[in-house]
């Protein structure tokens, strides 16, 4: 009855809000909506094409935004450069996956279980606590570069895998998005399970996590997409530790002569991201919609 009751209250609400909206306004919307949407599909575009552009489409001014005579040469260019390297490609390949398995790991399971008290517990110091978390948010990559490079030298892990894997682990990122949404996790559940016997981590693995499913698949995303793009300059120096990314820039540094081959690296480095994301916008959508991470 609830149910019936509710529902025909949301159909009243949308037919009053139908009433005071004309159709010439809801074309105006749509139109204007779909505007932005082209605009932002075009930038993809243009890579796309332009990785499967000969070389005299790529130079062409004003340029083409859809490749007329397609071909693979771009691509063969780029694996007859990987196969010269004398690092062979399967090790960066290794590790850019060390790297991302192990960042992203840590940086879900240590920002869930740092989440977890401070959505659910009360405790001296943990709206200071809080609030710190989101002021470190407001710091970018470039002033904090510094500070890291200092602490993975005195730690002496520099030209290691841990030296970009710690600065991940550690971002307040996975924090801040798993305590807002674990916010929402009913306080009787957690009650009723200690009643049972549960135990912290009983209680963390079994109701908290599952219920944050879309929160932590969300940070897997950004954790991936952070990982699969840094060349770990800064922290690695000996050439058999670096990824995949750090490869596909140096080829691109070849300057002119290889922009067939630069337009191919542009697309591999935004494929997979871009796949993964696809894969899992509901689950984005979700969680930005429920913690407060909008725009």
């Amino acid at each position: 009855m609830k149910r019936a009751i509710s529902l025909a209250d949301r159909w009243r609400r949308f037919k009053f809000r139908r009433k005071n909206r004309s159709l010439a306004i809801d074309i105006a919307l749509t139109v204007f909506l779909g505007l932005f949407g082209v605009f932002s599909v075009w930038p993809l575009l243009f890579i796309i094409n332009n990785a499967f552009k000969p070389l005299n489409e790529i130079f062409l001014f004003p340029p083409k935004l859809f490749v007329m005579k397609p071909t693979p040469d771009n691509f063969r260019d780029l694996s007859l450069t990987l196969s010269g390297s004398w690092v062979p490609f399967s090790r960066y390949a290794f590790n850019t996956a060390f790297i991302m398995t192990v960042g992203t790991a840590g940086t879900v399971i240590l920002g869930s279980m740092a989440a977890f008290p401070l959505a659910k517990y009360r405790f001296p110091g943990q709206a200071l606590m809080s609030g710190i978390i989101v002021y470190v948010l407001m710091f970018s990559a470039s002033v904090t570069a510094i500070p890291n490079y200092i602490i993975m030298a005195r730690l002496h892990i520099l030209d290691t895998y841990w030296a970009v894997t710690l600065p991940a682990i550690g971002s307040t990122l996975g924090v801040f998005l798993m305590r807002n949404f674990m916010i929402q996790i009913p306080d009787s559940l957690i009650e009723a399970a200690k009643i049972d016997g549960a135990g912290e981590l009983s209680i963390f693995f079994t109701i908290a996590m599952p219920m944050a499913k879309p929160a932590w698949i969300t940070l897997i995303i950004l954790s991936f997409q952070s990982l699969w793009g840094t060349t770990g300059g800064t922290f690695l120096y000996t050439e058999k530790l670096k990824p995949v990314s750090y490869a596909l820039s140096q080829i691109v540094s070849g300057g002119v002569a290889r922009t067939g081959v630069a337009a191919a690296v542009s697309l591999v480095m935004l494929i997979v991201p871009v796949a993964v994301f696809i894969i899992s916008q509901s689950n984005v959508i979700e969680t930005m919609a429920t913690s407060g991470m909008k725009g």
